[in-house]
């Protein structure tokens, strides 16, 4: 009988299922760039997002190591989520990103631009 082979994961495809998502990248940046918010912050700072989605993402990046939760038993309860050690070592990756979405925005926005002019 044939033993089964060890099919392990690249590890570039167990972080990016741990990054990746609708909104996920959003807060890991917003949290790059603060000590700490708490949850309205990030809800303010993300129109759009509903407080069960920011939940759950906030839920999953704490069990993946990359967000820290603090929570202070004060009336009422008072709780800051922010980069944990692992979660801040993304913050070069981030920056880089953020750079190129920067730049193809405004690559974008002068395509539209010209080609507005041109059906005049």
């Amino acid at each position: 009988m044939a033993a089964k082979e060890d099919h392990t994961q690249c590890p570039m495809e167990s972080i990016l299922g741990q990054i990746m998502g609708p909104w996920t990248p959003y807060i890991l940046w917003l949290l790059s760039n603060e000590n700490s918010l708490r949850f309205g912050e990030i809800t303010a700072r993300i129109p759009g997002i509903s407080a069960k989605v920011l939940t759950d993402r906030l839920r999953k990046l704490e069990a993946s190591g990359l967000v820290h939760r603090d929570y202070q038993p004060t009336v009422p309860p008072t709780v800051y989520y922010s980069l944990t050690e692992r979660g801040a070592e993304l913050h070069s990756v981030l920056q880089g990103l953020n750079e190129v979405a920067v730049r193809w925005d405004e690559e974008d926005r002068e395509k539209e631009g010209k080609s507005e002019i041109a059906a005049e």
